[in-house]
């Protein structure tokens, strides 16, 4: 359900963002960085911080 706080947003080490369920395991290579939120307020907050979307050995 999109309104449920049940989502993360992940980052990896590119500084690359996206969202994962709460529920499921957090892929090797990839760390939280903001727990329990609706997926719409995941995508929101990366919307604000991931103003570059190259990955960092790129930039």
């Amino acid at each position: 359900m999109v309104g449920s706080p049940d989502w993360h947003v992940v980052r990896n080490a590119e500084e690359q963002y996206s969202i994962w369920r709460a529920a499921q395991p957090v892929p090797a290579g990839w760390d939280v960085v903001s727990t329990f939120a609706t997926k719409n307020e995941c995508l929101d907050h990366i919307g604000q911080v991931w103003t570059d979307i190259r990955p960092a050995s790129a930039r």
